[in-house]
């Protein structure tokens, strides 16, 4: 039981600093053999899930961002919750996103984080007419996860993670 409040604080604490935009408070929940995976970005280490983090929460500075979460669950060394993310996407469209997270622990740490949501449902949302005719296929993930992975890596270029 005791193993249990500690991972529900810690989520609670990491989507609390994401909800600040606390890049730097959110990743010292990682386990520095983190794996995180979405359906954005795909697979990712833990520095390029820092990064990301970090890439997102800069972009959401100074603007009309929310998150919220329920549902913790923990079930030993797993657990799971759903988290929602409120902001305005690049073409300006409103998205409203649920999001649902798995994770695994390690050493008091997330080793393993695991978000899925629909994919198609987001693409609506944050590209219009776009999304609604391409945001159901295979290639429009593959070249979102392209798209976003060159700008994770351009970011990462000019910028260092914040520890």
């Amino acid at each position: 039981m005791i193993m249990a409040d500690k991972h529900v604080q810690l989520l609670e604490h990491f989507y609390t600093s994401f909800d600040k935009l606390d890049t730097k408070e959110m990743i010292r929940y990682y386990h520095a053999d983190l794996t995180f995976e979405d359906p954005a970005f795909g697979d990712l280490n833990y520095y390029d899930g820092s990064m990301m983090w970090q890439m997102l929460c800069d972009s959401q500075k100074g603007k009309d961002f929310n998150v919220s979460f329920r549902d913790v669950s923990i079930q030993g060394d797993t657990g799971s919750l759903t988290w929602e993310a409120k902001y305005k996407f690049r073409t300006g469209r409103s998205v409203h996103n649920v999001i649902n997270a798995k994770f695994k622990f390690k050493d008091g740490l997330i080793i393993d984080h695991r978000d899925h949501f629909d994919l198609y449902k987001w693409s609506r949302m944050a590209l219009g007419a776009k999304g609604l005719l391409l945001g159901w296929t295979s290639s429009f993930r593959k070249g979102l996860n392209q798209q976003t992975n060159k700008m994770l890596n351009k970011y990462k270029k000019g910028n260092e993670l914040r520890k």
